[in-house]
């Protein structure tokens, strides 16, 4: 005599048991996953943002650039001479969003014509964001530039 049994508690018994040990995964991921962010006080820099605004148009309507020449592995930033005659510091961030560690930062020195010129060939290569900052006359300047560096 053959007995039939029925599967279905078995079956709901192992689904619920595959999801609950599913979403435990899931969770134990994502408390122990250090998710590190791009800079510690973003919140701060937010509330900065018109400022930030603000200064980019500024900046737009000096004419300062920042050039990169792939050929020497330089970067050129060129301000405006006129800044130059008046109360004046900065500094030139080379940005790298894929690893903070690497960031670095220089002081703004322009030569009496408004270039400074950096050497960042020995830079890892990939993806990095030049950001220059400067005060001249009580007004603050921004300039950004992305630029890809080659690898040697």
């Amino acid at each position: 005599m053959k007995i039939n049994r029925n599967l279905w508690p078995l079956g709901i018994f192992v689904t619920f048991g595959l999801f609950f040990i599913g979403m435990a995964t899931v969770v134990v991921i994502a408390a122990t996953h250090r998710e590190h962010l791009v800079n510690e006080n973003y919140y701060e820099q937010e509330l900065k943002f018109q400022d930030q605004i603000n200064s980019v148009d500024r900046t737009q309507k000096s004419g300062a650039t920042i050039a990169y020449d792939a050929r020497t592995g330089e970067l050129t930033l060129t301000l405006p001479p006129a800044h130059l005659t008046q109360k004046f510091s900065g500094v030139i961030q080379l940005y790298r969003p894929s690893a903070p560690e690497l960031d670095r930062e220089f002081l703004l020195e322009p030569k009496s014509d408004g270039t400074q010129t950096l050497n960042v060939s020995k830079l890892t290569a990939g993806l990095w964001v030049a950001r220059a900052k400067w005060v001249a006359g009580g007004e603050n300047y921004f300039l950004e530039q992305k630029i890809t560096i080659a690898g040697n």
